[in-house]
């Protein structure tokens, strides 16, 4: 490297007019400065070459483009400059000049000259304007004063800096020397170093000082900030470090290390299924790497809590004894004999084969039949644990299969939690009110159950948050329903379902007897010996007070009893009560369910069908009159499309046949009908009304009086036919609590009999019909046709 130096003095005169012109590229130059450049350019270093065997002295000009490409002089470069005179210029091996140019004045560019290889310019030298006044000094003081807060604020320059500018008396001198000390752009700089007068050179530079200074202010409250917080991190290490040493001094434990050496005792003696073997071990290394103060270290210690307190292999002996569960079966319920035969099947099958998967019931029946007591009643018949959950209103599929781990709180699904509160995997496991599940955004917990619910699947039961699969086989489930329709196809299909559609009068009676009453008389507080029913007592509660297919409102009226009679006895007014029909008001007022039948008026038009409700069976009046018009038919009382195109169907079957029916051809000509079902506030569809709107109406036309102790249903075809319908028993039932002695049904409909109590089959006679002429007859001239008795 050769190296040349220069100490030779100038001033602006012995600056010439026309300068070689060195483009500055990221960097600015103010008179009286010094700055280091590094040239690489081919012309640049002919330029400098020239120079140092003249004057010294080039022009130092802001180049807008970058080092490497071309430049226009008249658009790329600065019309304001330096003149500049080279101190000291070097040059390496790797074709490149290190210059350090000191700074002598300012000047404008008036044109660019050709005729070298580099830029020339015709220049004139700006000096500095402005007089001192009070304003300037003003200006002065208070750069001076930021610049020295730059300064102290400020790690790579010098304190000497800060003094030096307090003894620059040159307002343009002093604003020129900040502005290049200070950590501004090149663009920045061009623009002070454009700005000709003192004053609005010394605003400039104050504005970039105060900005320099918010910026450094910032950072150094930020650097305090995250070397507070490390302090504080630093000392919290070193006292938990002497914590550590001083425990183990006095002999004590590390409370971590002792709960995950726990977990490790609890997986081994667990004796987990392979795959939540890995899970857990792979968790328990996790959490021997964290810091009990850490987030993570609460969600694998709570993780680990699950799946080392589920009964992987724990299991109740089932009892066996088939003479002993239908003994168990007989006390806890009164009939229910479809799903008692269903429950005892399968112990003998489990007796024989002990490997049997759990089977998956559905009880399906109105409100108070029993179905959720007769869940418990088969938990204590097997000698399993029993475990509940009420699925009504469950809208997230979450509520089944668990949260994923990555959320706050996260907890597995209530099947995996039911399982670990059981204490055993094969539990009863009853999912109470599965006609009520709901689905939204969440997810579809119908979906869910598909898995739950089916034994080719549930072996393998994957749990969100167990994220391993638990073996669900062995549970036996059992889920309730009022009505089956909610419930989606798939899903019913997994379960076999068993209908509790009710109970007779008779049923009703000695369940009060056995269980009911004595239930309230010691949830009361009283003695056998303090009250006691009369079974006309009973009876009349339960044709005068309730009308229901199960047994919940007759439980409330006969509690409403009880609490009357405690009341006279802890006031001392009697000893003993014995409830007869005579005293029955007295503590549930008049009666408030009246025979629908009696209260009917014996005139032509009036037909009594049957019909199916969730709460079981109904008794349903259909009326229907006639008045002066023109082929007008108005249909009353709430009903459904289906409904009303069986008042259509059977008013068009008896146009079509009013020679057989001994009705005036043209009876529609000059006539209106209306044809109303009372209990209007009741929506009402559904097909099987068909025969008795018929039957109405031919009652009415013919003048005809139906029997009073006759009801009906079925499906009526324009051509007369009758059709099967659903629902028999509830119907059946609901005519038999209404004291009604005759029934017609559809001829389809005679196997349905085997689900009727025989008694009620005793007292009821039944006509099978498969045409509506064998209706009509039956319902007008008492003629029998395939009567059952």
């Amino acid at each position: 490297m050769t190296e040349q130096n220069s100490s030779i003095d100038f001033s602006t005169e012995d600056i010439p007019q026309i300068l070689p012109i060195l483009p500055l590229f990221d960097a600015a130059l103010f008179p009286k400065m010094v700055l280091p450049l590094v040239v690489m350019q081919g012309e640049s270093i002919q330029l400098i070459d020239e120079a140092m065997a003249k004057n010294r002295i080039v022009g130092l000009l802001f180049s807008k483009k970058k080092v490497d490409e071309p430049i226009q002089p008249d658009e790329d470069l600065a019309k304001v400059g330096t003149s500049a005179l080279i101190l000291k210029m070097a040059k390496s091996e790797e074709n490149r000049t290190h210059l350090l140019v000191q700074g002598l004045s300012r000047f404008k560019v008036i044109s660019f000259e050709k005729g070298k290889p580099y830029s020339m310019a015709r220049v004139e030298n700006i000096e500095d304007k402005g007089k001192i006044d009070n304003e300037i000094e003003a200006l002065m003081s208070n750069l001076t004063g930021l610049f020295n807060k730059i300064v102290k604020l400020s790690p790579g320059l010098p304190a000497e800096i800060g003094e030096m500018s307090r003894s620059i008396q040159e307002p343009g001198i002093l604003a020129d020397m900040i502005a290049s000390t200070m950590n501004s752009s090149a663009e920045e700089k061009q623009k002070v170093l454009e700005v000709v007068a003192v004053k609005k050179r010394l605003k400039e530079v104050t504005r970039l000082a105060n900005h320099q200074l918010e910026i450094l202010e910032l950072g150094n409250k930020i650097q305090s900030q995250v070397k507070g917080g490390m302090d504080k991190t630093q000392r919290e290490y070193y006292l938990r470090q002497q914590l550590k040493a001083i425990k183990e001094e006095l002999g004590e434990k590390d409370e971590a290390k002792v709960e995950t050496e726990d977990y490790k005792a609890k997986i081994e003696e667990k004796d987990l299924p392979e795959e939540a073997k890995k899970e857990a071990e792979r968790e328990l290394s996790r959490l021997s790497r964290m810091h009990p103060s850490s987030a993570e270290y609460t969600v694998a210690s709570t993780y680990l809590d699950w799946i080392t307190s589920l009964p992987w292999h724990d299991s109740t002996k089932d009892n066996l004894d088939i003479k002993k569960a239908r003994k168990i079966l007989d006390e806890d319920h009164f009939g229910l004999e479809k799903p008692k035969k269903r429950i005892i099947e399968y112990l003998a099958v489990r007796k024989l084969k002990p490997d049997s998967k759990g089977p998956i019931l559905c009880f399906a029946g109105p409100p108070g039949t029993g179905k959720t007591s007769l869940g418990r009643s088969i938990a204590r018949a097997l000698s399993r644990n029993f475990f509940r959950i009420s699925l009504g209103g469950v809208r997230d599929e979450a509520e089944i299969r668990g949260h994923r781990r990555t959320y706050v709180g996260a907890l597995p699904g209530r099947i995996i939690q039911g399982i670990r509160r059981s204490g055993s995997n094969n539990p009863v496991f009853m999912l109470d009110e599965i006609d009520k599940v709901g689905s939204d955004f969440r997810g579809d917990p119908s979906s869910a159950l598909l898995e739950v619910l089916d034994p080719e699947q549930n072996f393998s039961f994957s749990d969100h948050y167990l994220d391993v699969p638990f073996d669900l086989s062995k549970v036996m489930f059992i889920t309730t329903a009022n009505i089956l329709d909610p419930i989606p196809p798939a899903l019913r299909d997994r379960m076999e379902v068993i209908q509790l559609l009710g109970y007779t009068e008779d049923e009703k009676l000695k369940i009060a007897n056995r269980y009911l009453i004595p239930r309230q008389r010691r949830a009361h507080g009283l003695k056998a010996g303090q009250i006691s029913f009369t079974n006309g007592a009973v009876k009349r509660i339960i044709t005068g007070y309730t009308r229901e297919a199960g047994l919940r409102n007759l439980e409330r009226e006969i509690a409403a009893i009880c609490r009357g009679v405690a009341s006279s006895i802890a006031e001392g007014k009697t000893n003993s009560v014995s409830i007869t029909v005579v005293n029955i008001p007295k503590y549930l007022g008049p009666v408030r369910v009246m025979s629908e039948t009696k209260a009917r008026t014996s005139t032509p038009g009036v037909a009594m069908g049957l019909a199916w409700t969730q709460a079981g069976g109904e008794l349903l009046f259909i009326e229907a009159t006639s008045m002066k018009g023109k082929k007008g038919l108005t249909l009353t009382g709430q009903l459904g499309d289906v409904m009303k195109e069986s008042a259509n169907a059977a008013l068009s079957f008896i146009r079509s046949n009013t020679a057989s029916l001994g009705i005036d051809e043209d009876f529609f000509e000059n006539m209106d009908i209306h044809i109303h079902v009372p209990a209007g506030s009741i929506p009402k569809d559904g097909p099987s009304a068909g025969v008795t709107m018929l039957t109405a109406l031919a009652s009415l036309l013919t003048k005809k009086i139906i029997r009073k102790d006759l009801a009906m249903t079925g499906e009526i075809t324009l051509r007369g036919q009758v059709l099967p319908i659903g629902g028999v028993k509830e119907k059946v039932l609901a005519a038999h609590r209404g004291g009604i002695k005759t029934i017609i049904l559809p001829q389809w409909n005679q196997k349905d009999l085997e689900d009727i109590p025989k008694k009620v089959q005793k007292e009821i006679e039944f006509h099978f019909v498969e045409k509506m002429m064998d209706v009509l007859e039956i319902a007008f001239d008492n003629k029998k046709h395939n009567i059952i008795k």
